[in-house]
């Protein structure tokens, strides 16, 4: 009895990552456009970005408490889910309702199912579409970028993709707004979410995840090649009523949405194929959302319900067992 033999399933060689360096590594992708979003929006930002971040790690151990479950906020994923909910607000939310948001996104999008790792929808999206639906004005009131030091007050005004729809609604155009301002766009001048401040700092973020291989590049190039294309179509059929593929690219939750949120490894489909189809069914369902659905924007909603198609996917794109076909043979 002495010795004994011990058996254990692969893998036997572990990659070094763990749970807590990967959320890591995520936060620190979305510094810059979380320093650009205070930059633009001020303290309200901050306000709002501390509530998010704070609730959920709150709640998340409140819940863990309750359930009698070990509490494990270092694992950073409660602060991420605050940091991505909180990017998902106008700026201008009062603090009730940022922080019954990170209750929505921990203890319904993300507890109730059993914690970590078992969640089968996005908890930021989640609380942001509950957020949309239940208060649409606090959630829809925007405010223009009015940067620290500038001595200029917020002004409350409609994003781009807003002005984009009610422009087309009353007179079956596009607005000014739909052929310039690119540069204001690309930047982050604009008004929106704190997400959505800057197509530059997402970019960087999503390319240090690829570099240090947070995510693969199959889901954002998939869901951002298809927005691109599809919407170059609607572009090349009426100019005058749909938007250019760039107006679709840059305004918008559309980087932070393909880079950051659609890539989350717990909601998405585990093989390449699966990736590939999972971003073109984010992509189609976003530009379909924008051009012709009641919301000016689809992202939210298009994640989610690919999030809802991810097991069905899986299973499509399920590998052949070594040795399968051998065996039908």
């Amino acid at each position: 009895m002495e010795n004994q033999l011990y058996l254990s399933s692969s893998p036997h060689i572990h990659s070094g990552e763990t749970t807590d360096k990967v959320m890591r590594k995520v936060i620190y992708a979305l510094l810059p456009a979380t320093a650009l979003s205070i930059y633009f929006f001020g303290l309200p930002a901050l306000s709002v970005l501390l509530i998010c971040t704070l609730g959920c790690m709150g709640f998340e151990a409140l819940s863990c408490k309750l359930m009698k479950k070990p509490i494990a906020l270092a694992d950073g994923s409660a602060a991420l889910t605050g940091i991505l909910l909180a990017l998902n607000m106008p700026p201008s939310s009062p603090w009730w309702l940022a922080l019954f948001g990170a209750a929505i996104a921990i203890l319904i999008g993300k507890q109730v199912y059993g914690g970590l790792g078992y969640n089968p929808f996005n908890p930021a999206l989640v609380a942001r579409v509950v957020l949309l639906i239940s208060f649409p004005v606090q959630m829809t009131s925007w405010t223009s970028p009015a940067p620290l030091g500038s001595g200029l007050d917020a002004i409350t005004t409609a994003t781009p993709l807003g002005e984009m729809q009610t422009a087309v609604m009353l007179t079956g155009k596009l607005p000014e707004l739909a052929h310039s301002g690119f540069l204001d766009y690309l930047t982050g001048n604009m008004a929106g979410s704190l997400g959505e401040v800057s197509a530059i700092a997402l970019l960087l973020g999503g390319l240090y995840l690829l570099w240090k291989r947070v995510i693969s590049w199959h889901i954002p190039v998939a869901f951002i090649g298809t927005v691109l294309v599809i919407g170059a179509i609607f572009w090349a059929v009426s100019p005058e009523k749909y938007p250019n593929p760039l107006f679709h690219l840059l305004t918008g939750g559309l980087l932070l949405g393909a880079l950051f949120m659609a890539t989350d490894m717990v909601t998405s489909p585990v093989t390449n194929k699966g990736m590939l189809i999972f971003g073109f069914g984010c992509g189609l369902l976003t530009v379909l959302i924008r051009l012709f659905g009641g919301y000016p924007e689809g992202v939210s909603f298009a994640i989610l319900l690919m999030n809802a198609a991810t097991p069905l996917i899986d299973r499509f794109c399920r590998p052949k067992i070594y040795g399968q076909a051998e065996a039908k043979a």
